[in-house]
């Protein structure tokens, strides 16, 4: 326990404490009746819902689920505030807030991983996150990242507009109306729900839906003009499927992947994974009538029967009814392969498998008998301090971080390549793939996709969360990307329960660098969120 005697020798934690205040968020700007400003302040708690029909109590942002939109402009500052009001404790009732796919340049300590860059927030307690987003523009989210609890409900959208978007005259309809959020709901609260099977009881459009021999409870509607071009942005925010999304008698035509302009794809049909983001623009070229929106998941056994996996897409002027609109043929699936940057290639480094500075290769397992996953045979365990607050603390190499063996130190300015090899995490089995990885702090280029054995050097696709396939094809998902983030940054599967079972990295990237960083630029209040968590040396 090198690091907590060191920091107890240093007292380091009583001088942040005793010289720690909170500052709260000086103005509330709310840009419409549904949405949030980035500056904002959301209060966590719980609240008793039924969206599917079934009433359960859950953890929700601002009342609500999906939890509020926050919407900001490129460029604008964050100061959101969360506060944490939670007290069913059938749940976890400490808390914590990520901004999915926000790099946080030099705010790490801003990231809102439990255990990684920040202790939890305590019942009845606060927390200011401040960040800048001067080179970011597109579809994230939020969520809890504290066990499994945004499984019990703690998620939400978050879009940044750019007000000069190269591809605004494809589109003629942007706002919180076409924000689509797919998730799948359980009707027991995420404890008992740690260990496999892993079955959703619904899937859930906007936070309406229906189960099999529930009520038929509402649906989601999104109401269009026909003529109109729609800018749908969607958002996987599961704890574990992925969906099969489609729009009967529509094509849709992707423009951005995970908050980067893609070149234009027309696709009938979308997988989205945990974690993952499009935006699709739709044109209603349709007659007036209503069409079924689908969201149809991995798990077996699924059908659309009585609403099932479904939203409601309504044309002005169309009867207020369910649709009687039938799937299509699917001639247009998606494939990864065809998504490229618009701008040509920015994959960093020497081109070739393996010419990057530091090449990794993370092997994927499961220890059957402990009932968790594993890097490299090692299952994530959440350390007694937060990785960041140890790097602050003087340690000097990863090898000095806990957890032990789940720490990987990456040089400063330097190409990254990392490959996943398939192993024997297969779908369909309790191993429960495919596996969505999402990297903190940076988007990736993706030279190998699933699904194919050749690489891209030259123009793939940029995202922060990949699929790693069925692994039945000899796949070895590979990302690459530049180390110019400092900080610690969670590598982990984005199937919430799979996390929470040791589907985890942490990549520490330059930790000397982000030590002298992030030691200036970490607020004294951050260090009041680990007062009252127990320190033995």
């Amino acid at each position: 326990m090198h690091i907590l005697v060191h920091l107890l020798a240093f007292g380091l934690i009583n001088f942040y404490l005793a010289t720690a205040t909170v500052i709260g968020p000086q103005l509330h700007r709310a840009p419409s009746k549904n949405a949030l400003g980035p500056v904002s302040t959301i209060e966590i708690l719980n609240r008793v819902i039924s969206p599917d029909g079934f009433s359960r109590s859950v953890v929700l942002a601002g009342g609500t689920f999906p939890g509020p939109l926050i919407q900001a402009q490129k460029g604008d500052e964050f100061l959101i505030n969360v506060t944490n009001l939670l007290n069913d404790t059938s749940m976890d009732i400490t808390t914590s807030i990520h901004w999915h796919g926000i790099f946080q340049h030099q705010s790490n300590w801003a990231d809102g991983t439990a255990w990684i860059t920040q202790c939890p927030i305590q019942p009845n307690g606060s927390f200011l996150h401040r960040f800048t987003v001067p080179d970011q523009a597109g579809t994230y989210w939020y969520h809890s990242h504290l066990s499994a609890q945004y499984c019990d409900g703690l998620r939400g959208p978050l879009v940044i507009y750019d007000p000069d978007d190269p591809l605004a005259d494809m589109y003629d309809v942007d706002d919180e109306s076409t924000i689509i959020v797919l998730s799948d709901w359980y009707h027991k609260p995420s404890p008992l729900l740690y260990n496999p099977p892993f079955t959703p009881d619904s899937t859930l459009i906007n936070g309406l839906g229906r189960y099999p021999g529930g009520p038929a409870s509402p649906l989601a509607v999104l109401n269009v003009t026909q003529g109109q071009r729609y800018r749908f942005r969607i958002i996987g925010a599961s704890c574990d499927p992925w969906f099969n999304f489609t729009i009967d008698g529509h094509n849709m035509t992707i423009i951005e992947a995970d908050g980067n302009e893609v070149e234009p794809v027309v696709v009938d049909s979308l997988a989205v994974h945990a974690g993952q983001r499009y935006s699709v623009v739709v044109t209603a070229d349709q007659p007036v009538d209503n069409y079924w929106i689908r969201s149809v998941s991995n798990f077996p056994n699924q059908t659309f029967d009585g609403g099932l996996n479904s939203a409601i897409l309504r044309y002005g002027g169309a009867p207020i009814q369910d649709p009687t609109t039938d799937p299509g043929l699917y001639v247009l699936p998606f494939d990864e392969s065809t998504l490229h940057p618009p701008h040509g290639s920015g994959v960093p480094g020497i081109p070739g498998q393996g010419n990057a500075d530091v090449n990794i290769n993370l092997i994927t397992g499961i220890n059957a008998a402990q009932g968790v996953y594993t890097v490299d045979g090692v299952a994530f365990v959440d350390p007694p301090l937060p990785v960041l607050l140890q790097i602050l603390s003087g340690a000097l190499n990863a090898s000095q971080l806990l957890p032990n063996g789940s720490v990987y130190e990456l040089p400063a300015n330097k190409t990254i390549e990392i490959s996943i090899p398939a192993t024997d995490l297969t779908p369909g089995g309790a191993l429960g793939g495919p596996h969505p990885i999402h990297l903190h702090g940076h988007a990736f280029d993706v030279v190998r996709v699933a699904g194919k054995n050749t690489y891209n050097y030259i123009n793939p696709v940029r995202r922060d969360t990949v699929s790693l396939g069925s692994q039945t094809q000899n796949d070895n998902v590979t990302i690459r990307f530049t180390t110019n983030n400092p900080g610690p940054w969670f590598f982990h599967c984005h199937i919430d329960w799979h996390l929470h079972n040791g589907f985890a990295v942490v990549m520490a990237e330059a930790p000397l660098s982000a030590g002298v960083q992030e030691s200036k630029a970490t607020p004294e209040y951050w260090y009041k969120l680990c007062s009252s968590q127990s320190i033995v040396a």
